[in-house]
């Protein structure tokens, strides 16, 4: 009788560290939304124009390093997307102008693109069992969480010690540090004979031409939209909006005493409930339609969001939305590269999951630079939440029509 196939391996522990960090880093940026303006004297627009620009530049290096990924290697799609990733951080440090710095963005997009979720992803998926798959597609996407959890509050402590350039310099050595992992993510090709033989051409030519590939990438845009423009912006939103913490208060007892620190600490509430949301929807994924499950992660964050911006900001209501808005966070990820892999196939998943992930990045581009030019308009983000609702509700509606089987594999000519 087989044994079962192990759940932790190398290739999971390692992915797990990498997104980890590759996260923490990139989830830390809207605690550098004021300080930098206040340093420079920059419009919120033009700091949150660079952070789109990451976002954008993150979407199209998606694709691109999972193409890379499957010709060169995982390993060393990783180690090009790390260098990247540690040299945009540091001309980031040495940025003076808003133009310098969106400039310098596209290269951090770009390592995040090569130590993020398209590549990891599909060593990992790769490296899973048939039965194991689901949840190891959400255990990695919950490390992902779980470097939010401590990126955005040790940003803000860093701050406390040293200068924002200083800070850049700091994560840009612990970047390129995830380069010694590497010699233990071996992962072994999962995929059928006739999935192998298949060409890409051939593969990327029947995913467009099937609207299921259609619908996946449109409904991933909300998801993007959502999630960057709350790790941009709301930090700085929950400072000057939220109502005051009361002193002699539970927040204040375990240390959260101003609005600055609230706003830090909610982005790690989002990650900490994200990797129960995210595990479970593993769990799920396993067990029930995919798209379904899409449908209503979607539907559920469209009410969240709605209620949070119709009731008073108060630091109550910071907290609930964290958690609530957490356990949906990037629950989504692994029900979509799933779903991707499951109708599409391994052999080429980097790349599949890579455009999808375009569209969720295009829609991150959005709601960066939408929040900031709002606010710079508006002086509040109000439009640019019920923005956030419509678009998740759309999400919730055309994952409906998906169908959920896997296309016949064509051989290569």
């Amino acid at each position: 009788m087989d044994r079962p196939a192990p759940l932790f391996t190398p290739v999971l522990l390692v992915g797990c560290l990498i997104i980890m960090v590759s996260f923490a880093v990139r989830a830390s940026f809207g605690v550098f939304q004021i300080p930098i303006a206040e340093d420079f004297g920059w419009l919120r627009s033009e700091f949150s124009l660079a952070i789109a620009i990451q976002n954008l530049a993150w979407g199209i290096g998606q694709p691109i390093f999972g193409a890379i990924a499957e010709k060169i290697g995982d390993r060393k799609a990783i180690i090009i997307g790390a260098v990247i990733y540690a040299a945009g951080l540091v001309l980031s440090s040495g940025a003076t102008t808003p133009f310098e710095m969106q400039s310098y963005e596209w290269l951090v997009g770009f390592g995040v693109a090569g130590t993020g979720f398209g590549v990891v992803l599909a060593v990992v998926g790769r490296a899973s069992s048939d039965e194991n798959r689901s949840m190891s597609l959400a255990i990695v996407t919950a490390a992902g969480s779980a470097g939010q959890i401590f990126g955005a509050p040790t940003a803000e402590y860093l701050l406390g010690l040293m200068s924002w350039q200083s800070v850049f310099l700091v994560f840009a050595g612990v970047v390129l540090a995830l380069i010694l992992s590497l010699p233990l993510m071996r992962a072994p090709v999962s995929a059928g004979k006739a999935e192998l033989e298949e060409s890409m051409g051939a593969i990327l030519k029947k995913a467009f031409r099937d609207p299921s590939y259609t619908l996946i990438f449109l409904g991933f845009f909300s998801c993007g939209y959502q999630l960057a423009f709350v790790t941009a912006h709301f930090p700085a939103f929950v400072t000057e909006m939220c109502g005051p913490i009361m002193p002699g208060g539970m927040l204040h007892g375990l240390g959260i005493t101003t609005t600055s620190a609230l706003g830090a600490v909610s982005i790690s509430l989002i990650g900490l409930a994200n990797v129960g949301g995210t595990l479970l929807a593993g769990w799920a994924g396993k067990h029930y339609s995919k798209k379904y499950l899409l449908a209503g992660i979607y539907t559920a964050r469209t009410i969240v969001a709605g209620a949070f911006i119709l009731l008073p900001i108060t630091p109550l209501s910071v907290i609930i939305f964290s958690v609530a808005m957490g356990s949906l966070w990037l629950a989504t990820v692994p029900l979509t590269s799933g779903l991707v892999a499951h109708i599409y196939g391994l052999r080429y998943m980097g790349t599949l999951y890579g455009i999808v992930f375009l569209s969720h990045q295009i829609g991150g581009f959005l709601g960066v630079w939408l929040g900031g030019r709002m606010y710079d308009i508006y002086g509040d983000y109000t439009m640019v939440w019920w923005i956030g609702v419509g678009v998740g509700a759309f999400s919730a509606i055309v994952h409906l029509p998906v169908r959920e089987r896997p296309l016949p594999v064509a051989p290569a000519v």
